[in-house]
C-alpha cells in the first residue's frame, strides 16, 4: 500500500514540506531509510537531532515542528505537533492487520443457532457455539472458540487461540491478542469451617492451631461485560462473577498477561500494564494506570485517575487522582523519601557502631 506525502499528512492532520507527490510506502527506523525515487520508499519517525542525524540524504521523515529538514537533505517531511499520537496515525495507516481471508473457512464450525453479521472474515478450525451473537466486519482468527450466548459487537477482531467462554458480552471494535481467555471460571473456594486464610484475616497472623481442611468449589454463574473500544493483550485472563458480571468499561487497554479475577470492575480508559493482577471483587475506578507487576487486593476500591507505578503492592483504598508506589503503595513522594532512608542506613549502622564505642570507652573509664 502506498500513499503520497500529501495525502498522509492530511490523514495525520499535520504540516508537510517539499515533494509533496512522493509514495510512502511503509515506515522504518531513521537508521534504515534510503534515497526515494518515483516509486517512493519508506518514512521515518526523527523528532530530535539523535534520530535525524542517522537519515541518509534523499530520504523521506517525520519531524519535529521547528527542525529543519533541508538540514537532513530530506526530499520531504511531515511535522508533528504531538509525535506519539502522529505515531499512532501513521502505523494505523500501514498496519494491513491479521492476515484472515474473507468469508468462513470450510473448517469452522459454527452452531446453526449462532448469528455472525456481514462482511465476517472467520479462519479454520474456528468454534462458534449455541445462541452466539456475532456483529457485522468480524475477523476471527484461527482456533478461536466462542462459548454458547456469547454477544460480541461490531468490527470485532480475535487473533489466533482466543478462547471467549459462554455468558461473554462485548461492545463494538474489542480487540483480543492471541491466547486470551475471557470468562474462565472464578477462582474461588470455600471450607466448611473457617480456613486458615479466614483465621489469619481475623487474627492478623495469629494461629490456635493447625487442622486438615478441603475446599469446596464454589461455581461461577456471572458473565464477563466488556464495554466498546477494549484492547486485551495476549495471554491475559479475566475470570468470570461468582453471581454477577466481571466488568470492564469503555477504551480500557489490557496488556499481555494481565489476570482479572472474579466480580472485578474496571473503568473506562483504564491502562493496565503487562503482568497486572487484580484480585476478586476489587474495584478499580476511571483512567486509572496500573504499571507492570502491579497487585491489586481484593475487594478494595481504587480512586479515579490513580496512577500506580511498577511493581506497586495495593492492599487498601486508594482515593482519586492519587500516585502511588511500593509495597506497600504509598504516595509516590513518600516512597522517594523512604527509599532515601534506606540507602542511609549503611551510615547510620557505622555512626551508630562508632557511638556505642564512645559509651563503652567512657563507661570503663567510670
Amino acid at each position: 500500500m502506498a500513499i503520497t506525502i500529501g495525502q498522509l499528512a492530511q490523514a495525520l492532520e499535520a504540516k508537510a514540506w517539499g515533494d509533496l507527490d512522493l509514495p510512502v510506502t511503509g515506515a522504518a527506523e531513521p537508521q534504515a531509510t534510503g534515497p526515494v525515487g518515483p516509486e517512493g520508499g519508506v518514512i521515518a519517525m526523527a523528532m530530535s537531532p539523535k534520530y535525524a542525524d542517522t537519515l541518509k540524504p534523499g530520504s523521506i521523515a517525520i519531524l519535529a515542528e521547528g527542525m529543519d529538514p533541508q538540514a537532513y537533505g530530506l526530499k520531504a517531511a511531515i511535522f508533528a505537533p504531538r509525535p506519539r499520537l502522529l505515531m499512532a496515525g501513521l502505523t494505523r495507516a500501514f498496519d494491513p492487520g491479521p492476515d484472515i481471508a474473507p468469508g468462513i473457512h470450510p473448517t469452522a464450525v459454527i452452531d446453526p443457532s449462532a448469528q455472525v453479521g456481514e462482511g465476517a472474515a472467520i479462519g479454520p478450525f474456528v468454534v462458534i457455539g449455541a445462541d452466539v451473537r456475532i456483529g457485522t466486519g468480524a475477523r476471527i482468527g484461527p482456533h478461536v472458540s466462542i462459548g454458547r450466548g456469547s454477544c460480541l459487537g461490531d468490527d470485532l477482531l480475535l487473533n489466533a487461540g482466543v478462547r471467549i467462554a459462554h455468558g461473554v458480552t462485548a461492545g463494538d471494535r474489542l480487540i483480543v491478542q492471541s491466547n486470551a481467555v475471557i470468562g474462565g471460571d472464578g477462582f474461588s473456594f470455600v471450607t466448611p469451617e473457617e480456613s486458615g486464610i479466614e483465621e489469619i484475616r481475623r487474627t492478623l497472623g495469629t494461629r490456635a492451631g493447625i487442622k486438615q481442611q478441603h475446599w469446596t468449589r464454589i461455581h461461577s454463574l456471572g458473565g464477563v461485560e466488556i464495554g466498546d473500544d477494549v484492547e486485551i493483550g495476549a495471554n491475559a485472563t479475566i475470570d468470570r462473577g461468582t453471581i454477577r458480571a466481571t466488568r470492564v468499561g469503555n477504551g480500557t487497554k489490557i496488556d499481555n498477561l494481565v489476570m482479572l479475577g472474579h466480580n472485578v470492575t474496571v473503568g473506562d480508559d483504564c491502562l493496565l500494564c503487562s503482568q497486572v493482577g487484580i484480585a476478586g471483587s476489587a474495584r478499580i475506578g476511571n483512567r486509572v494506570v496500573l504499571a507492570g507487576k502491579v497487585g491489586v487486593n481484593d475487594n478494595i476500591d481504587v480512586g479515579d485517575d490513580v496512577i500506580a507505578g511498577g511493581a506497586s503492592k495495593i492492599f487498601t483504598r486508594v482515593p482519586a487522582g492519587r500516585v502511588i508506589l511500593g509495597n506497600p503503595a504509598v504516595k509516590m513522594e513518600t516512597q522517594m523519601e523512604i527509599q532515601k532512608a534506606i540507602r542511609r542506613l549503611p551510615r547510620f549502622a557505622e555512626q551508630l557502631a562508632r557511638l556505642q564505642e564512645t559509651v563503652t570507652r567512657l563507661l570503663e573509664k567510670g
